[in-house]
């Protein structure tokens, strides 16, 4: 998708520069990438300067991958358009504020903001499948949602685009509120304050004060997480809804019931019910939904049609709560792209449920990262609740999580087993032995501790 087209003085106006190389009334139409291999005909290079990398490097390769422009901070001898900036990241954002405006001006885009510990990533893939039926809709690749990835998505709207979704990340003090003063999301979605980042920030209340600064840039209405008490306690001038199982939210869950074909939600809007079949796993799963829900509903979509459309998504992303049969005639639930205290305990409250269902349960845990001086004290606690729901069968991977095998061992009231691996290069051989048929096996760690492909692997997807 190509961005709408400008002149090289457009460009080096909106983002203080000065243009080095190149003609100011030539026009630029391509996509904005920061990485040199994503390049193609026509793009414009964003030359970043990292820890490991410097984009500048690459200014040969992207003109002969068709780059017409490169911005940059060092202005180089390679024969391709330059404009030069004293920060190209800062630029970055500038240039997508000022195409957001262009296209705003126009009077048609919506743009929702989505924040919170845990489900951005999930909830946007909804709203988008919801949006998708109603207009052209742009929203991140991945989880794009930091300073760099942001503006990238923003860069990939049109005149015609009628929403834009975008996820909001944290990354320290202040982080949120420079996201959200430029973008000034018109509903902005608040999921989750939780122990996610929290060794980095330090601590929950740091947490939520940061994930509070979208909160005056919001331009119609906040949804928010009435079951959190920290964010439906978020302060707000504006219209606010809420959604949860709490009695007084507007978009309120009245029931959820979990399968290994999905989860059947049933909830209240304005005094009338809705009920759909979720191919996608986890009563927070159903949270997410229903922020999605309000959002669309907000926007003046009907909820129906937008029932209809994510109903058949088959999952919320991959490796989230991602439910695959194994040749073996057991089924794997590959949730190990990310972790934090939170997502592991919905994520193995699932489990749990699908055990009283009569299958044998069996949990394949690796770290929470980022927890810092809490990380003892919330692996411990994943342990004892694995006894507290009676997993049958923990199998905890890696040293940075055994403190979670110590403390489930510890438990006397237990009558399940637990068996500590040292390393993920052996856990294969000794997990894959052990299952049975009909057994429902949840795979859940950090990104960093690679049990996603351990979890392709048991499934026999890999």
């Amino acid at each position: 998708m190509k961005v709408i087209e400008l002149s090289l003085r457009e460009i080096a106006q909106a983002i203080e520069g000065e243009i080095i190389r190149g003609n100011p009334d030539t026009k630029v139409s391509g996509s904005v990438q920061t990485d040199s291999r994503e390049i193609t005909q026509g793009g414009v290079f964003i030359a970043k300067l990292g820890d490991k990398e410097d984009g500048h490097r690459y200014l040969v390769d992207v003109l002969l991958s068709g780059a017409s422009l490169a911005i940059v901070s060092s202005p180089s001898e390679a024969e391709i358009d330059q404009i030069a900036v004293p920060d190209t990241v800062v630029a970055l954002s500038r240039l997508a504020e000022f195409v957001l405006n262009r296209v705003r001006d126009k009077g048609e885009l919506k743009v929702v903001g989505i924040t919170g510990s845990n489900g951005k990533t999930s909830t946007k893939n909804m709203l988008a499948k919801m949006t998708e039926q109603f207009g052209q809709t742009v929203a991140p690749v991945a989880s794009f949602n930091n300073e760099v990835g942001l503006p990238i998505t923003v860069l990939r709207i049109t005149e015609q685009t009628k929403f834009l979704i975008l996820e909001m990340g944290a990354a320290g003090v202040g982080s949120i509120d420079k996201l959200a003063s430029w973008t000034k999301p018109d509903i902005g979605i608040q999921l989750k304050v939780g122990m996610a980042h929290a060794g980095e920030f330090g601590g929950i209340e740091k947490t939520e004060s940061i994930k509070a600064e979208m909160m005056p840039h919001i331009q119609q209405a906040a949804v928010l997480n009435y079951d959190d008490f920290r964010v439906r306690n978020f302060a707000f001038s504006g219209k606010r809804v809420g959604f949860g199982f709490a009695p007084d939210a507007e978009y309120r869950i009245t029931q959820t019931k979990l399968n290994l074909v999905g989860t059947e939600v049933s909830f209240a809007v304005a005094g009338k019910s809705y009920q759909t079949n979720l191919r996608i796993l986890g009563e927070h799963q159903a949270m997410n939904m229903m922020a999605a829900i309000a959002a669309a509903d907000l926007l003046g979509l009907d909820i129906e049609r937008c029932l209809s459309a994510v109903s058949e998504m088959q999952l919320a992303e991959r490796w989230r709560m991602q439910v695959i049969e194994a040749p073996g005639k057991y089924w794997v639930i590959n949730d190990a792209y990310n972790a934090s205290p939170d997502s592991m305990k919905a994520a193995l409250q699932t489990l749990a449920v699908l055990g009283r269902l009569g299958h044998r349960t069996v949990a394949v845990l690796g770290q929470m990262a980022e927890l810092g001086p809490y990380s003892s004290e919330e692996h411990d606690a994943i342990g004892r609740l694995i006894v507290r729901l009676n997993i049958d069968q923990l199998f905890v991977v890696g040293n940075e999580a055994k403190l979670i095998h110590m403390a489930a061992s510890q438990e006397g009231s237990w009558s399940g087993e637990s068996e500590f691996i040292d390393s993920i290069s052996n856990a294969f051989e000794i997990i894959n032995e052990r299952l049975r048929p009909g057994d429902v096996v949840l795979v859940k760690a950090s990104n960093i501790a690679g049990l996603r492909f351990l979890g392709d692997d048991l499934a026999g997807v890999r």
